[in-house]
C-alpha cells in the first residue's frame, strides 16, 4: 500500500529548501541518543531518503524493526521550540494555548505544568473563556494553526498572534494551495475530519476565498459525486454534508469546477484514491479529455506534508519485514499516527500505545483502538518464542525518548546482555 506521492520539500513549501535544514532547540527530555544515533546513521547513508526499509537492532532473543522515519516532524519541532521559548522569555506572564499545541499528551503535560493553560480542548469546546484574556496575555496558536475568526478575535484583543504562531508550514502551504485555486474560480473540496483543528482551519481560510465543503472518507466521496453528476436531488446535499460547506453554497454551480485539497496528517493513498475518483467523475459527466481536464479540475497534486508522507511510506516499507506483531507509540487523538496503526494491522498482530507504561509485563498490555480510542488490556502479546521480530514506529508528534522506553521495556523481557547504550554505539 505505497503512497503514490513523490516527497518534496521544493514542492511542498516557497520557501527556501535551507529553511528546512534548521536545527530546532528541543529540550532533553524528548531526545533520545540511542535514536539520534540510529537517524543520524541512516541519514548520512541516505541522503536522498530512498531506503524505507527498517533498522535491525539485534538484540539476541528480540530483534527491532525501526521504521525508516518516525517521530518528531519539523513543525512538531518548530512548535515545542517556540512554546519553550515563549515560555522563558515571558516569567510573570500569563501564556495560554488556544488547544493541544500538538497531539501528544507527554508534550502539553509538560507545557501545563510549565503554566501554561489551555482556551480550548481539541474540538474547539472552550475553556476559558476569550472575554478572560487581555492583550498583557500571550496566546500561543498551536501547530495545527486555528480559524481566521479566531486570528481576528485575539488581533481585536491587541494580543501579538504572528509572534507566537506555531502553526507548521506545511498546513500554511495547503491554505496558499487552497487561495490560488479559489483565484481561478475552483471550489475547494477538503479531505479531512470534520472535527480536527487542522481541518477547521483549513476551511476557514479556504471559506474566505471561495466555496468549500469537507469530506471525511471515500464514502463521502462517492456520495458527493452524485451531487455533481445529478443523480441526487441538491436539496439532500444540505442534510448530507450538514455544517461542511460554506453559507450560500450552491449545488448547481459549486460543484461544477472543483479542487481537492486536504488535512495534512490523512492517509497518503485515501486522499490520491479522493481526488482520483472525483476526478473521473468530472470528466466523465462533462465529457472531458486529458487535454481539458483542468477547466473542471484543479491540478492540485498532493498537499499531504513530507513528514506524513515519509513516516507511512516507512512504514510501508517496514511492513515488508518478516515479523511477529507491529508496536506504533503516540498520542491517541493523533490523526498520523492512528494512520499508521491502520496501514500496520491490515498486515499482523498491532498495538497502539503513548507510553511504556502500557506494556504492562511480558504477557499483558494495554491497547488502544485506533477508530474507538476503546483502552483494554490483552493477554500473551508476545509470541512465546526466540528471537522475537517486532516492528516499532511512532507519530510525528511523539518524542524519541517514549520510544526508547518502549524498547527497554521490551528487552527487560528477554535474556540479552546488551543495554542501548552499546546498540547506540553500533551506530556511532
Amino acid at each position: 500500500m505505497q503512497p503514490n506521492f513523490v516527497p518534496s520539500l521544493l514542492f511542498y513549501s516557497s520557501k527556501p529548501i535551507d529553511h528546512f535544514m534548521k536545527k530546532f532547540q528541543v529540550p532533553n527530555i524528548y531526545r533520545s541518543s540511542l535514536i539520534s544515533a540510529i537517524k543520524n546513521k541512516r541519514k548520512q547513508e541516505d541522503k536522498l531518503k530512498k531506503d524505507f526499509t527498517p533498522t535491525l537492532l539485534n538484540f539476541g532473543p528480540i530483534h527491532i524493526y525501526l521504521a525508516r522515519h518516525f517521530g518528531f516532524c519539523y513543525g512538531v519541532e518548530n512548535a515545542i521550540e517556540i512554546a519553550f521559548r515563549t515560555i522563558e522569555e515571558n516569567p510573570g506572564k500569563r501564556i495560554f494555548l488556544l488547544s493541544e499545541m500538538i497531539h501528544n499528551p507527554q508534550v502539553n503535560a509538560d507545557l501545563e505544568a510549565r503554566g501554561v493553560r489551555f482556551l480550548q480542548d481539541t474540538y474547539g469546546n472552550q475553556i476559558i473563556p476569550f472575554e478572560e484574556i487581555t492583550q498583557n496575555d500571550v496566546v500561543l496558536i498551536p501547530a495545527f494553526g486555528t480559524t481566521i475568526e479566531i486570528e481576528q478575535l485575539l488581533s481585536a484583543k491587541g494580543i501579538a498572534i504572528e509572534k507566537y504562531n506555531t502553526t507548521c508550514p506545511f498546513v500554511e502551504k495547503v491554505w496558499n494551495r487552497s487561495e490560488q485555486i479559489a483565484a481561478k474560480g475552483y471550489t475547494i473540496v477538503i479531505h479531512g475530519k470534520p472535527k480536527h483543528e487542522e481541518t477547521r482551519a483549513t476551511f476557514s481560510h479556504a471559506s474566505q476565498h471561495t466555496s468549500s465543503l469537507i469530506v471525511n472518507d471515500m464514502k463521502e466521496a462517492i456520495e458527493l459525486a452524485k451531487y455533481i453528476t445529478g443523480e441526487k436531488q441538491p436539496e439532500a446535499f444540505y442534510e448530507t454534508f450538514k455544517n461542511r460547506y460554506t453559507e450560500g453554497f450552491k449545488v448547481t454551480e459549486h460543484l461544477q469546477r472543483i479542487g481537492v485539497v486536504n488535512q495534512t496528517t490523512q492517509l497518503a493513498s485515501d486522499t490520491q484514491a479522493i481526488s482520483d475518483f472525483l476526478r473521473n467523475v468530472i470528466k466523465q459527466h462533462y465529457n472531458l479529455s486529458e487535454e481539458n481536464i483542468s477547466e473542471r479540475f484543479a491540478d492540485t497534486r498532493d498537499t499531504l506534508c513530507y513528514a506524513t508522507n515519509d513516516n507511512q511510506t516507512a512504514v510501508s516499507g517496514m511492513l515488508e519485514t518478516d515479523a511477529d506483531l507491529a508496536i506504533v507509540v503516540g498520542g491517541y487523538n493523533s490523526s498520523n499516527t492512528s494512520h499508521l496503526v491502520e496501514l500496520c494491522e491490515a498486515k499482523l498482530p498491532t498495538y497502539f500505545i503513548n507510553n511504556a507504561n502500557k506494556i504492562v509485563n511480558q504477557g499483558e498490555i494495554i491497547d488502544c483502538n485506533w477508530r474507538t480510542k476503546e483502552q483494554k488490556t490483552l493477554q500473551n502479546f508476545l509470541p512465546n518464542k526466540q528471537p522475537v521480530k517486532i516492528l516499532i514506529t511512532s507519530g510525528a508528534s511523539c518524542p524519541d525518548m517514549l520510544v526508547e522506553e518502549v524498547i527497554e521495556k521490551l528487552i527487560s523481557f528477554f535474556p540479552t546482555n546488551l543495554s542501548l547504550e552499546e546498540m547506540a554505539e553500533k551506530f556511532r
